[in-house]
């Protein structure tokens, strides 16, 4: 089985296709794109651009020879190869579908852990009184779950880049079969540390496999929103995790259905999971060219000009990524992730955004909801019952992002951060409210800011995934989500294991309008306005070039940006 690069074949980096392009024409109303970096439409197909390619790149030849390559492959795999690949093969006329189906299947994975990690709510109650738990060793069994996480996060560079971006999700289910199985067979507290925390750590590997898998296989006019379906079903699953609650709440021993509930979903998942294919782009950075056209053309229409540029670009990536480490100790290897400017820059936006995110407090909030509705003035049963509405609100708030955040880019998306900021000013006045003489206000303003908050936060966190997944070089992206997901469980440990702490030292109102909400306005937004990169509609390698660019002539791009912005609004008014 050949699967180098043909020796005849032309480099691409030896000529610069896009600049032979006419450029498309910038739009001046999208206020964040950078204009000192010209967009190339190579959509435009036609005779004149194909004739352009064929002269410069010869690109008929390399395609004949990568049909050759493919077709070689096919041939020389052995039965234990096709099954050792755990992929049914599955191919559509169409290629959309097979986009589709990819990113629905790949982003369900959220759905076990969103159950993981709402569940705990409901399951809390009987819980307790059955073991017998302290409080410390309650909080524990809730927060081991993103210590865990941090394991797998861990875990998941190596298992990534040895065994692939889809081999690595179907691992994680086995870790999530596992640890329900000892959840909800558990007869003490060290059992439920062991069954949560190995949950976790199928939540870790899942976590950052799934968005470097996703972004790495779909087209860029779509990788926002079907990375952004991640954090969907990240909020369906705690939506879920919460229905169960109410489900089992009567039945004795309840707590045992509610903790050991992800079993089906894992099962489900690693099934569907044997009719996707893996990474091309991992593909590409093991050398396995014939086996990366096969799959690209499962994905891609290949009668386009565009697309089978993208494949020579990605090639090209991996060729130059590999002649890198050719040349590098592996001490030096492990180690670009920070000694490159490139990568070291995408390093630092990926987990400023990413602790954004988790240093909010959602994780706190969403473990301890029946916690906390039963302290505003809810019975048990009905505060399990209402923690459904910031569980839903959190799945509605993704949906946008699903939607919009590819038509509106990373930028304006993140101003969302704003809204929630907000919705934790009502939450914390809501506990300021005396529930003894004015409980109806009490509750109304808690609901109120629970709402808001899960709803902007379901269309923020969905950032939380999408830009560190397409941030990173191909050769670091494995490490890079290994650190930011590291970084996510680690921030979620922290703010779940010290939240009832923080809340006795603060009360809740300090620690949502001060710790929480004061992250959120005096350190996100302001970062997020000056160093944050628009990354839509670009492919990964036109990413690099973005990150290949100073951080002081970013901060002055925005700048300008949002000077022209303020002009012509103040103009209009």
């Amino acid at each position: 089985m050949s699967s180098s690069t043909p020796s005849g074949s032309l480099e691409l980096q030896s000529v610069n296709i896009k600049d032979e392009i006419k450029p498309a024409v910038l739009h001046q109303e999208d206020v964040y794109e950078d204009p000192g970096q010209p967009k190339y439409d190579l959509d435009l197909e036609g005779p004149r651009t194909h004739a352009l390619l064929e002269d410069k790149l010869a690109l008929d030849e390399e395609i004949e020879q990568l049909d050759k390559l493919g077709d070689s492959f096919k041939r020389e795999r052995s039965i234990w190869q096709t099954i050792a690949s755990l992929d049914m093969g599955v191919d559509f006329e169409d290629k959309r579908y097979m986009v589709y189906m990819l990113g629905a299947f790949a982003s369900a994975a959220g759905i076990l852990s969103g159950i993981d990690q709402s569940i705990i709510s409901g399951a809390s109650f009987g819980m307790n009184d059955m073991l017998k738990l302290t409080e410390h060793q309650s909080s524990l069994i809730s927060s081991l779950m993103p210590l865990g996480a941090m394991a797998g996060s861990i875990l998941m560079s190596p298992l990534n880049e040895w065994l692939g971006r889809k081999t690595s999700i179907i691992i994680s289910c086995v870790w999530y079969t596992v640890g329900a199985i000892l959840c909800a067979a558990a007869t003490n507290h060290h059992i439920m540390y062991a069954g949560r925390f190995i949950l976790g750590v199928g939540v870790g590997i899942e976590g950052g496999c799934v968005g470097i898998y996703i972004s790495e296989s779909v087209p860029a006019t779509v990788r926002g929103n079907l990375v952004s379906m991640y954090q969907f079903n990240i909020a369906l699953g705690e939506l879920f995790g919460y229905v169960i609650g109410v489900i089992f709440f009567d039945v004795h021993g309840g707590w045992r259905f509610m903790v050991g509930s992800s079993l089906v979903f894992s099962t489900l998942l690693f099934v569907g999971l044997f009719f996707l294919p893996e990474s091309p782009r991992w593909l590409l950075h093991k050398g396995r060219v014939g086996e990366a056209w096969n799959v690209w053309k499962r994905l891609r229409n290949v009668s386009l000009d565009s697309n089978k540029v993208e494949f020579l670009e990605s090639r090209q990536a991996a060729q130059q990524d590999e002649e890198l480490r050719k040349n590098e100790s592996r001490f030096q290897n492990w180690f670009d992730l920070v000694r490159i400017p490139r990568n070291k820059r995408a390093l630092i936006y990926a987990v400023m955004m990413v602790s954004l995110g988790q240093l909010t407090g959602i994780n706190a909030v969403m473990y301890y909801m029946s916690t906390l509705m039963h302290e505003i003035g809810f019975s048990h049963k009905r505060s399990v019952a209402m923690s459904m509405v910031g569980g839903a609100a959190l799945l509605i708030g993704t949906i946008p992002a699903i939607l919009w955040m590819d038509r509106f880019g990373r930028r304006v998306w993140s101003m969302n951060l704003v809204l929630f900021a907000v919705g934790l000013v009502l939450v914390g006045v809501g506990y300021k409210i005396n529930r003894e003489t004015n409980l109806p206000a009490a509750e109304g303003v808690y609901l109120t800011g629970q709402i808001l908050y899960n709803m902007a936060f379901g269309s923020y966190s969905a950032l939380t995934w999408v830009l560190p997944s397409e941030s990173f070089s191909l050769a670091t992206r494995s490490v890079g989500m290994t650190v930011c997901s590291t970084m996510l469980y680690l921030w979620s440990f922290t703010v779940t294991y010290n939240f009832e702490r923080m809340q006795h030292v603060m009360t809740y109102t300090g620690l949502t309008l001060g710790f929480y909400g004061g992250i959120a306005i005096v350190i996100g937004i302001p970062y997020q306005l000056l160093c944050m990169p628009e990354t839509k509609n670009k492919t990964l390698e036109e990413i690099d070039d973005i990150f290949s660019m100073p951080t002081r002539t970013l901060m002055k791009h925005n700048i300008a940006n949002m000077k022209r912005t303020l002009k012509r609004f103040t103009s209009r008014s």
